[in-house]
């Protein structure tokens, strides 16, 4: 790993073992993209990578060289107007009103290590030998502004961190209308970009589409990451899969509205951007002051989207999420809600807890209404004060009954959101988001908090800080169930409306912040309505989030699959609901169930008293194998084996595999059965040719380049005969694990 700069050329080259990034300044004092991919050799010059040549009708830098113009060069972080007419990096409103600028190449610093960005949450290394950063400073005279470009390349890791900081060293004001964290300009167009796309209960569904030239987008504009898009894209050769060919991962650590972007020109050169969305942003920065972007991170992979995958696992597992909880396997719990909803009293709590004890569950979790006067989601969002008709004894002697049971207990928040009718909301109207003389448009009965303002996340972080030191509570769930609308601050000057989006992430972070390192070792969860805010912002303050409220077996296999192209499995969210299911009504067995809820962080969300003595068998055996193993499928290597977004999508298979080759767990599931169906098998991956493996425990062994090359069944096929029916047999909603062990 090293950051390299050559004083002849003007030429910084980022490598490690795996990629190379190498940028150029310029003949006009700019930054130029030589190239980002494969490890090159460190040579005396690549300015043979750098291509210019006359075109008609361009405009360019210097009089009489037809050849250096903007509008055809491969540039670093571009802006827009001096020749380059494609969409630009950054955009600086002047009080003047122009929007040109020019900055040029002022000096560098290249060090071991990598810092923090101040009140964002980005990537992280633990020893100044992991990563090496490069900061390149440039400077715009006319406006006596600096741009800060940084680059982390990490050690162990196909992976470079971005990100840009202005700041404004000039006496008049300067207004940000645009401030991506990266841009990238590719030689070609042949791509296909990848995407997770979706809604409410159907979230990260994987999209793919070739490039055209124009321009390909996804984006929110939600005041959240939002379950409509997530910031991520990648770009992928046509014939790359998910075990070999080229890819290049994007993705933004931010929570709040954002743009990936992708602009295909007439030359075929593809601008790849990513960071705030600039539609409705604009940060005003007067004298001294300063603006820095959220981190974007790029993966690039020879090997398929399956190690692009792999790597964002690692990197965002151990070098992205945080804390006490980042490498501890996590506990199996039971949640409430889909068991009672609004509905409890604290005996019919204290007996699913003493149903969860018998079954081998290891944390109860108390969802939505146990606070104000909470019967429906009508009413007191923002009263974080017990209800006492529910819970006559309060949080506190509830949460210790619990810890009596041996069990942790959990608590729900909805800290960003208040209802109408709530005391908060009668002593402090204006901490609300909204346009004054304007209409307010209504969601799930709930209004945002206005959390740009600072008094308004001190006054919620009192409150929750009462309740935490109260209670011995070991996890919360910060749930987040409505986006932003007529964004408008009471607080904020009339110039600074546009900045309310990124200042209300900036408070959620800081409240974040605050509790985290208040409380170190409780297990924060997010959510936002299940998968609306599932993004590496949130990840470095809650190491795991609610994939989703889908909790149908068959519609996790199609979320948990593409959260995964981003997501370790460490991250996600998944438990075993009752059927019907109550989002889409479909009825599973309690085996599928859990063979899909067991890759992620493995729990419960139903009345465990409402179980059959034979299903409350099944579980504790469930809740048995999900402890043995949860340290090898956190903390494993995962692989996609079979989408279940190709084909007809009738099938689906994954498997986690150790480090050392020596482990694995595999899963097969399939949808519907077929008449006189054809022979399946399951050819694995990651495992060692020459090793013999057990599977499930069997006498027999089988070489690692049979599992991988031949496969082993997935279950006894029913071809008519009913006395062929016995055992294990592939039928509508069918699930297998195999457990594969080196002998």
């Amino acid at each position: 790993m090293a950051i390299t700069f050559n004083e002849r050329t003007k030429e910084f080259h980022l490598f490690n073992n795996e990629i190379s990034y190498i940028i150029n300044i310029l003949k006009n004092n700019q930054l130029g993209n030589l190239y980002f991919g494969k490890k090159l050799n460190e040579r005396d010059s690549f300015e043979h990578f750098l291509q210019t040549e006359a075109r008609a009708l361009t405009s360019c830098v210097f009089e009489k060289d037809g050849a250096f113009s903007l509008d055809i060069i491969k540039q670093e972080y571009p802006s827009y107007g001096t020749s380059d007419y494609r969409n630009p990096a950054y955009q600086v409103k002047q009080v003047n009103g122009s929007s040109i600028t020019n900055f040029e190449y002022k000096d560098h610093s290249i060090y071991k290590g990598k810092n923090k960005l101040q009140g964002l949450p980005a990537t992280y290394v633990e020893a100044e030998d992991e990563g090496t950063t490069l900061e390149i400073h440039l400077e715009d005279g006319v406006i006596n502004t600096e741009l800060v470009l940084y680059y982390t390349i990490f050690e162990k890791y196909a992976a470079i961190a971005r990100s840009a900081r202005f700041i404004n060293k000039g006496k008049e004001k300067i207004q940000l209308t645009t401030a991506m964290s990266m841009s990238l300009d590719l030689p070609d167009d042949d791509y296909e970009m990848i995407h997770l796309a979706g809604a409410w209960s159907r979230e990260r569904h994987v999209k793919n589409r070739k490039l055209e030239t124009g321009i390909q987008s996804v984006y929110s504009a939600r005041g959240a990451s939002s379950a409509n898009h997530n910031p991520f894209i990648a770009l992928k050769r046509p014939n790359t899969d998910e075990f070999k060919g080229e890819v290049i991962g994007f993705s933004l650590v931010y929570s709040g509205n954002f743009l990936a972007q992708v602009e295909v020109d007439y030359l075929a050169t593809s601008r790849v951007t990513l960071g705030i969305n600039p539609s409705g942003f604009t940060w005003n920065l007067e004298e001294n002051e300063e603006f820095q972007t959220p981190e974007a991170v790029m993966v690039y992979s020879d090997n398929g989207l399956n190690k692009m995958s792999q790597v964002y696992h690692e990197l965002y597992r151990t070098r992205l999420a945080r804390g006490y909880w980042r490498d501890k396997v996590r506990p199996v719990l039971v949640n409430n809600w889909e068991a009672t909803y609004f509905d409890f009293d604290e005996d019919k709590i204290l007996a699913i807890a003493k149903a969860a004890k018998e079954i081998g569950i290891e944390m109860f979790v108390l969802d939505d209404g146990w606070f104000g006067k909470r019967n429906d989601d009508t009413t007191s969002l923002g009263d974080w004060f017990v209800d006492k008709r529910k819970l006559p004894n309060g949080i506190t002697s509830l949460a210790k009954k619990i810890e009596e049971l041996d069990l942790k207990f959990g608590l729900w928040f909805e800290p960003e959101m208040v209802n109408k009718i709530s005391e908060l909301y009668e002593n402090h109207p204006d901490w609300v988001i909204s346009t004054p003389n304007r209409k307010d448009s209504h969601g799930r009965n709930q209004f945002v908090l206005d959390f740009s303002r600072k008094e308004v996340v001190d006054y919620i972080y009192v409150m929750m800080e009462k309740i935490l030191l109260d209670a011995p509570i070991s996890y919360i769930k910060w749930d987040m169930n409505r986006n932003i609308t007529e964004a408008f601050s009471s607080a904020l000057s009339a110039d600074k409306q546009e900045e309310i989006m990124h200042r209300y992430i900036l408070g959620v972070y800081d409240l974040y912040e605050r509790l985290t390192s208040k409380f170190p070792e409780v297990l924060f969860e997010s959510c936002a309505s299940g998968g609306g805010r599932f993004d590496p912002g949130m990840l470095y303050y809650a190491p795991q989030a609610w994939t989703s409220d889908d909790t149908d077996a068959v519609e996790r296999l199609k979320i948990q699959y593409g959260t995964s192209f981003v997501y370790p499995i460490s991250s996600i969210g998944s438990h075993v609901s009752a059927v019907p299911n109550h989002q889409v009504l479909r009825e599973t067995g309690i085996d599928m169930r859990a063979d899909v809820a067991y890759f992620g962080t493995f729990g419960y969300e139903l009345d465990l008293n409402k179980l059959s003595d034979e299903e409350k068998e099944i579980v504790k055996k469930q809740v048995t194998f999900f402890k043995e193993n949860r340290e090898l499928i956190q903390k494993g290597e995962f692989y996609r084996i079979v989408s279940p977004f190709e084909n007809d999508g009738n099938v689906t298979a994954w498997a986690v595999v150790s480090k050392d080759k020596k482990e694995a767990i595999a899963a097969y599931y399939k949808v519907l059965n077929e008449p006189n169906p054809k022979r399946l098998t399951l050819k694995l991956t990651g495992l060692e040719s020459n090793t013999k493996y057990s599977v499930n425990g069997s006498d027999d062994y089988y070489w690692g380049d049979e599992l991988m090359n031949f496969g082993i069944p997935v279950g006894k096929l029913f071809t008519g005969s009913l006395d062929d029916a016995h055992g294990k047999i592939v039928k509508d909603f069918y699930s297998n694990i195999f457990k594969i062990k080196a002998i």
